[in-house]
């Protein structure tokens, strides 16, 4: 569990991948960009 594992999220950002526990955008970021784009329409 460290910077070689490529499940955790300090590996993650090691590797500069993204996955379910480094995700590229957070849950909360997309909900907020969810509904921007939900009243523009």
């Amino acid at each position: 569990m460290g910077r070689g594992d490529k499940k955790s999220k300090k590996g993650k950002i090691f590797k500069g991948s993204f996955g379910k526990s480094r995700p590229a955008r957070p849950a909360a970021a997309k909900k907020k960009a969810a509904a921007a784009q939900k009243a523009s329409k």
